[in-house]
């Protein structure tokens, strides 16, 4: 059975690893003022500048129902089933649509990942590994439910400016954190982003400390691969996340860049490491 695996534009995934795992994408729509455009369309960089200009966050309108049957017909037609990832179903409500939509087909299931960037990607690419070993589309669903609960998906914000603009802190929270130069930490919990830690000072040495915390605190990571994800980096953060995951005996080392959904909500020079946490 030839079966598709496919996720939203809030995979993060680089364009290599979407081609060497055959993993289909639909992206997300960003409104930049009166102007409308498909997530991948513009870097990061150019989210930014529209932000520094305008002073307003640009706006990530949901994939609706009738998006989602379009695109899984097309799937369809060269693929005998679909096996879709969405973005968590506690963050945005295309998860429900593209379920309702995936009830309109036969052998099309649609999997919320509870997670977003590349907790995303890694679901994508293990159902990728389930169908190459002959797993049934019902049972690449079942599984990825089943794992998604093993993900660590977490990342350090360097200002919070990005998350005032967005409604998730206060005008407090942000004064405070820039007078204080506070990196907060925002971790995945139960497919709800929540800030449980808080970093102080300069961000190569904030993401050294943010990677030992987290494989302290996740410690039997699957150490067949990891990401380090980014919407902007210094090289000396991204080596910072590098070393540490070195040391601690991942084999692959991925380093993405956030696509602009992700970075819309989160500002530049914003990393995370995210992996399985269901190794020996």
């Amino acid at each position: 059975m030839k079966i598709a695996i496919s996720v939203e534009s809030t995979n993060d995934l680089s364009r290599e690893l979407l081609d060497k795992y055959d993993i289909k994408v639909i992206p997300y729509h960003i409104i930049l003022g009166n102007e409308e455009i498909a997530d991948g369309e513009r870097s990061t960089e150019d989210i930014f500048a529209f932000v520094d200009k305008n002073k307003i966050l640009p706006k990530t309108t949901a994939i609706n129902r009738f998006e989602y049957e379009e695109y899984f017909s097309s799937l369809k037609k060269d693929y005998d089933a679909v096996v879709h990832i969405t973005l968590s179903g506690e963050i945005t409500s295309a998860c429900a649509n593209a379920v309702a939509a995936a009830t309109s087909f036969e052998n099309v299931f649609a999997v919320d990942s509870k997670s977003l960037s590349t907790g995303i990607g890694l679901l994508a690419i293990y159902a990728r590994e389930l169908a190459e070993a002959g797993a049934s589309p019902a049972d690449i669903a079942e599984k990825l439910a089943e794992r998604r609960e093993k993900l660590q998906v977490s990342f350090v914000v360097e200002k919070l400016e990005y998350l005032y603009k967005g409604g998730r802190c206060s005008s407090l929270q942000l004064l405070g954190a820039n007078l204080l130069k506070i990196r907060p930490r925002i971790v995945l919990k139960n497919g709800k982003m929540v800030s449980d830690k808080k970093y102080r000072g300069r961000m190569d040495a904030v993401i050294a400390k943010y990677c030992d915390d987290i494989l302290a605190e996740f410690s039997t990571p699957d150490l067949s691969r990891v990401f380090i994800t980014y919407t902007t980096a210094t090289p000396e953060m991204v080596q910072a996340a590098r070393s540490a995951l070195e040391n601690c005996g991942f084999k692959d080392i991925f380093e993405t860049r956030a696509g602009c959904t992700i970075a819309s909500h989160c500002g530049a020079n914003t990393l995370g490491i995210l992996y399985f946490n269901d190794g020996k």
